[in-house]
């Protein structure tokens, strides 16, 4: 099991948090691969824990899908099915659309600098094709609206079914385009002019549009 030993660790994290939020990265950019059997001692020994916050943390990424543990047997990496993409945008879909919604009426005019500097940020990578800091720059734009939307029952779902993105586009199930470059734009603008439903309407249509390029890409 090939595991990086140069990677910079965070700070100010206790070890379970370190731990699960490493493996968690590891398996969401492929460096732990779908399928792949896990060693508790190897990877506590990587990230310089002992076992039982590795193991604690394995047992939570089993809750949020992304390790299968089979007791007396073994721990694996879940696999990937492309597919993932149909069941996993419609939720994400309808909380990122709630977000816009509940945090329209807190914007500040250093939100709304944020999100349009933010926006910029994206089209640059896009127009730069730097994927993957497109889909960093993109996780921040709308991790902004979420904090302002402030509700931490839709922070942890989101934040749940965020990481399963990031895995489907290491893994060629997400493609990010200029679309969305003109979708954030408009709703930064519905945003500003307090017409939440309409920023949430749009906001829903942007995410469950990556359902329809994916099709297309199939195709």
């Amino acid at each position: 099991m090939p595991i990086p030993t140069d990677y910079k660790k965070p700070q100010r994290l206790t070890a379970k948090e370190n731990a699960f939020q490493q493996i968690q990265q590891w398996i969401i950019d492929g460096t732990l691969q779908p399928a792949e059997k896990l060693n508790d001692n190897e990877l506590a020994k990587a990230l310089g824990v002992s076992r039982t916050p590795v193991r604690e943390s394995l047992q939570l990424l089993e809750v949020q899908g992304f390790v299968e543990m089979f007791p007396g047997k073994a721990t694996q990496v879940t696999e990937v099915e492309q597919d993932d993409i149909q069941q996993l945008l419609p939720p994400l879909a309808s909380l990122q659309a709630l977000s816009a919604e509940l945090a329209t009426p807190h914007l500040t005019a250093e939100t709304i600098q944020l999100l349009e500097q933010t926006n910029e940020e994206f089209a640059t990578a896009i127009h730069e094709k730097r994927s993957f800091d497109a889909l960093r720059i993109d996780e921040a734009f709308h991790k902004i609206i979420g904090d302002t939307a402030n509700n931490s029952y839709v922070t942890s779902m989101v934040s749940n079914l965020q990481a399963h993105v990031g895995r489907l586009f290491f893994h060629n199930s997400i493609v990010l385009t200029e679309k969305s470059i003109q979708e954030h734009h408009k709703i930064i603008q519905l945003m500003k002019n307090q017409d939440g439903e309409a920023a949430s309407t749009l906001m829903r249509k942007n995410w469950l549009r990556a359902i329809e390029e994916f099709k297309s890409l199939k195709n």
